[in-house]
């Protein structure tokens, strides 16, 4: 049987620590004001009762203007204790919204470092951000809102009995309605659209991400937005589905305010059979007035209920998204953490395989590369060059065979002890919008200045440092301040160098580098790559001549191995690769 998770409400609370009181006064002072709000009607209604009493000589009236005052007064005090009841409320939220987040980053921490990209990079950003803001919104004012809303109609049901019966049996009779017309919007069938809605903003959260990082390609090949029909479709979906729900809600909604604004038509009505068409006493005006004014509120206490159910749904649907995240499981951490005494790395009959894919990235591979040795991959793409060096990082984890570095299984080392041991320089490095020092520093947090300097240098960041206006402290991506692909590997080069792992893993690492750069990027390779174990990856062949040992990888199996010259010397896939190589740096564009 599957167990019953506690509902959103619980689980918020759940996060709040030491600020669940604050919740529970916030509530608590929202039903007071409610309370107290409904006290200046009854004040307005002894105005007007005493001066239709009085009326002609309202010379006579003793306490219209007391009741007047006393009809401010309880105004402004309930929205001060509103006020108050926000003020707790908000100071709730935000802690509660921001210990979510925190929970989500931590355990996020412990996934798989490609797990993003697996879950879709635009659909966890939407789950951190917007269900934490979801929560936030509820507690800081749904929650409260909801309490008010249950005071009101209990103080005005307790008023319109106490003041005539008769008329507050006729006011229930709409109210009854509109509730009935309300359960048409409400229930499992909203919440399920709910859900449809929310998959649909994430879908096209994910394909907009998507469609922006290919913009460069779009513009490249002269493509348009159709090129992204996923992008479009999912579009097309979401406009579809806005526009069949909006059509299935349209006549409870419209039977929902036909009844709620019709409480004036039932008191006629019951004001004309209490008369009888022409007896119509003064008991009987002022009663009617008294429900005149107290039953607009009703009006306005129903429809906050309808829109404020809305924000519970929301929750438990952003409960249902957060704990998709949380509820994947974190890599396996062993009992006692290993560490190698050298950093040879060895592939033992691995393979892998993608979830949801057919065919397995790598398929029972074995090599192995000496502790301060080179070895690159090369190979077609798809071939598992990638997956191959994401392995060794627990990127993922092996579906069979085993990983080594210095002998020890990378599964048998502590995550914060493996991220130590492996840097990794990618094809396209990631800056963060901030100093070009601190960007550096991420590698190594308790450097100081002249420690960042000095791995800029060895980087060949020289001339990028002296270009920039503020140094090493100029801000990525402010007032006009951005680098080139080629300057942004540098950057890269140097926090790699910085953090000084004792393996290190080139993926692509020149690809977009310019001449003049790629020049300056091999430099500072040279630098980083002393008396450490190098692995690889390249479709320049060039940048690989000089490995001590190189494995072509093909389909996810080794299609052969040894050193450039012994694989430019037979006449396999390596040797192919060469000559389309050397024909391709050949190629001129004709006069």
């Amino acid at each position: 049987m599957k167990e019953k998770k506690p509902s959103g409400f619980k689980r918020l609370m759940d996060y709040a620590g030491n600020h669940k009181k604050l919740t529970y006064l916030s509530l608590a002072l929202s039903f007071a004001s409610s309370l107290v709000a409904l006290l200046p009607l009854i004040m307005i209604y002894n105005i007007i009762k005493e001066a239709i009493a009085v009326a002609p000589d309202f010379s006579e009236a003793k306490h219209i203007v007391s009741n007047g005052i006393f009809a401010v007064l309880f105004a402004l005090l309930s929205m001060l204790i509103y006020v108050a009841g926000l003020m707790l409320s908000h100071k709730s939220a935000f802690r509660i919204a921001g210990n979510i987040r925190k929970a989500m980053i931590e355990h996020i921490r412990l996934l798989p470092v490609h797990f993003s990209e697996d879950f879709g990079s635009g659909k966890l950003r939407k789950i951190i951000n917007d269900s934490s803001s979801a929560a936030e919104t509820y507690l800081a004012h749904n929650l409260p809102d909801m309490a008010g809303a249950a005071a009101t109609p209990l103080g005005l049901l307790v008023i319109m009995l106490v003041y005539d019966w008769r008329y507050g049996l006729v006011c229930l009779i709409p109210i009854v309605l509109a509730f009935v017309s309300m359960s048409k919007m409400m229930g499992p069938k909203m919440q399920e659209d709910m859900k449809l809605y929310n998959d649909a903003l994430e879908d096209m959260n994910n394909n907009a991400v998507e469609y922006v990082r290919g913009i460069p390609v779009v513009k490249t090949f002269g493509q348009t937005v159709h090129s992204f029909s996923r992008f479009k479709k999912t579009i097309a979906d979401y406009s579809t589905f806005c526009i069949t729900y909006t059509k299935r809600m349209r006549q409870p909604m419209l039977l929902f305010q036909l009844f709620i604004n019709s409480t004036f038509a039932f008191l006629i009505a019951l004001v004309l059979i209490f008369s009888k068409g022409a007896n119509i006493t003064e008991d009987l005006v002022l009663n009617f007035l008294f429900y005149v004014i107290i039953t607009p509120v009703i009006a306005t206490t129903l429809s906050k209920v309808l829109f404020m159910s809305e924000g519970g749904m929301t929750v438990a649907d952003a409960f249902q998204r957060i704990d998709s995240v949380l509820e994947i499981p974190p890599l396996d951490e062993a009992a006692q953490s290993e560490l190698p005494d050298h950093y040879s790395v060895k592939f033992d009959h691995v393979s892998f395989r993608y979830k949801g894919s057919k065919a397995p990235a790598l398929d029972n591979v074995s090599f192995s590369v000496e502790n301060g040795k080179t070895l690159a991959l090369v190979g077609p793409s798809g071939g598992g060059k990638t997956t191959a060096a994401g392995l060794i990082s627990r990127f993922w984890d092996v579906t069979g065979g085993s990983i080594t570095i210095g002998g020890v299984d990378v599964r048998n080392i502590k995550t914060e002890n493996l991220m130590n041991m492996v840097s990794f320089v990618f094809q396209d490095s990631k800056l963060l919008k901030t100093s070009v020092l601190e960007n550096v520093r991420l590698a190594k947090p308790e450097a100081g200045y002249d420690e960042v300097i000095r791995a800029l240098h060895k980087a060949q960041c020289d001339d990028i440092i002296q270009k920039l206006p503020n140094g090493a402290d100029t801000v990525i991506g402010t007032k006009g301040i951005y680098l080139s692909g080629g300057e942004q590997q540098r950057i890269a080069i140097a926090r790699a160098i910085l953090k000084n792992a004792p393996v290190l893993i080139l993926d692509e690492a020149t690809a977009f580098a310019d001449p003049e750069n790629e020049y300056l990027v091999q430099k500072a390779f040279a630098e980083l790559s002393k008396n450490k174990t190098v692995i690889m990856i390249a479709h320049r062949l060039s940048t690989v001549k000089e490995a001590d040992h190189i494995i072509v990888l093909e389909n996810g199996r080794i299609a052969e191995q040894g050193s450039h010259a012994e694989l430019a010397a037979r006449d396999g896939l390596y040797k192919k690769l060469w000559d389309n190589y050397n024909r391709s740096v050949s190629w001129k564009v004709g006069a």
